[in-house]
């Protein structure tokens, strides 16, 4: 195929050039009914861009099948069978591919570290969820993907279940071993999914960690927005082989997905794709240079450290995207969450993933000399101002195995049945039926169906007083919380 076209990319700048006219949705008409006050912040191109896909973009049959070519680009450009674009980011991908191989029954194995997504997805299909335990670092206080003797150890106890997911990269950037977690599920007859939400670069630079695809995975999904040049939303999820029916796998997403899909997040994946294949090797060679020198300033910094050896040295952890640097900051005294904080707002910096000793910087094919030098700058005034920030509350983080909550209902059944809100003191040994997911990273501590234990109340508590944030709980303080009425 040619990777120089861009389908939609060139669909819609020849719109913009017959100057096309709908009497259709949106009703903004390429910006001409919108407040100036609101083109001053969002530009006027960014609303021409915003047009019908189908009767506005193409007719309304589709017949330039615009999108299907840039999807088939796409699974061109990096070795897959199929490519399915979404506009509802990969949240909604990795719910389709879990209905799709579970058929909305059943169980699946899943790593317990695995994003929000994923419960919703269990949650709708009404699906038994049997957790692989990931490798938990009791040093560090982090989770690294579960192994493959994990995973192996699952399919021998749940030989039933339709299929296994891992996330891998993690949001700290380690890796699973794909390739023999693959062969494990394959030698079963089973799909593997792969919640590859930071991976977007991998395919594209023999230097990043095995892609998914090359290591055998079944399905793949993929934020091109978190590591790619996207858009907020911008998702691609990939298929081989033929152990996932690709068109019930695309009747899966049809069905989550928005029927008013953005235009303007199509065209931005289908001109990244054809960026990374004419100059992403190149790139990211650069932004690999780019990171290894700043991994190496930043530990030079007193009271700073950069996490690697302590990531690549354990077992789990088969390879390190250097694109995620986590800095600790417990040599200044502070947290994570302090440090993000004060940043922000006198630095004017934001960063991601944050927990109570450590943030992580993700570097892109975006970044240069520019942005590096502003991050050094705010890092050493983050430095000089640490001795005066004032004492934050332990957070209790559970020892291994503390946070191993026991499943006794379906996440379905537990959320959509008869609940009260209590005081979360009390709810030691009662049925969680919402969610509470530290964010970002966006893994639940705790999931509709569990029973709570002392050790998860004591550290999502602290955590509260400490920093962290809660987006899920109805009770966002956590002084209550919701459960299964007994």
């Amino acid at each position: 195929m040619d990777q120089n076209e861009t389908p939609v990319l060139t669909a819609l700048a020849e719109h913009q050039k017959l100057d096309r006219y709908g009497f259709t949705p949106p009703a903004h008409r390429q910006g001409r009914g919108v407040d100036p006050r609101v083109l001053e912040v969002l530009g006027e191109q960014s609303f021409r861009s915003d047009v019908l896909a189908s009767s506005g973009l193409d007719d309304r049959k589709t017949s330039n099948g615009y999108l299907q070519r840039a999807q088939d680009l796409m699974a061109d450009a990096v070795g897959a069978d199929q490519t399915f674009f979404s506009t509802c980011g990969s949240s909604l991908s990795v719910k389709a591919a879990i209905l799709a191989v579970t058929h909305g029954e059943g169980e699946i194995l899943i790593g317990r570290d695995a994003h929000k997504s994923v419960v919703s997805a269990l949650v709708l299909g009404g699906l038994q969820p049997r957790w692989i335990r990931p490798s938990w670092d009791n040093e560090l206080k982090l989770a690294h993907p579960p192994t493959p003797r994990e995973v192996e150890a699952m399919w021998e106890k749940y030989p039933d279940a339709s299929a296994a997911l891992i996330v891998s990269p993690t949001p700290y950037g380690t890796c699973a071993d794909i390739e023999a977690i693959a062969r494990i599920c394959h030698d079963r007859g089973k799909p593997l999914i792969i919640d590859e939400a930071w991976g977007a670069q991998l395919p594209f630079h023999s230097d990043t960690p095995t892609w998914a695809m090359s290591a055998g995975a079944d399905v793949c999904v993929v934020s091109v927005h978190k590591m790619g040049i996207g858009f907020e939303q911008g998702s691609v999820f990939h298929l081989q082989g033929d152990l996932v029916d690709p068109i019930r796998l695309a009747h899966c997403a049809d069905f989550l997905a928005t029927t008013s899909s953005s235009t303007l997040i199509y065209a931005a994946m289908d001109g990244w794709r054809r960026q990374m294949v004419q100059n992403g090797h190149d790139m990211i060679e650069r932004t690999l240079a780019l990171t290894r020198r700043v991994r190496e300033q930043i530990e030079e910094l007193p009271g700073l450290h950069v996490l690697e050896e302590e990531l690549t040295s354990h077992e789990a952890s088969k390879d390190l995207d250097i694109m995620h640097i986590l800095v600790d900051v417990s040599g200044l005294g502070i947290t994570g969450y302090q440090a993000h904080d004060w940043l922000r707002e006198n630095c004017l910096l934001d960063f991601g993933t944050t927990d109570h000793r450590r943030f992580e910087i993700t570097m892109s094919i975006a970044d240069d000399e520019s942005t590096v030098q502003r991050l050094m700058d705010g890092l050493r005034l983050l430095i000089d101002a640490a001795p005066d920030f004032p004492e934050s509350p332990p957070v209790l983080i559970p020892d291994e195995g503390e946070l191993d909550l026991e499943t006794v209902m379906l996440p379905r059944d537990a959320f959509f049945g008869p609940v009260e809100d209590i005081p979360v003191e009390e709810s030691v040994g009662r049925i969680a039926a919402e969610l509470a997911t530290p964010y970002p990273p966006g893994v639940p501590v705790l999931l509709p169906g569990e029973r709570i234990n002392e050790a998860a109340v004591k550290y999502l508590r602290s955590g509260v007083e400490a920093g962290m944030v809660l987006p899920d709980p109805g009770d966002a303080s956590l002084k209550t919380v919701r459960v299964v009425k007994e």
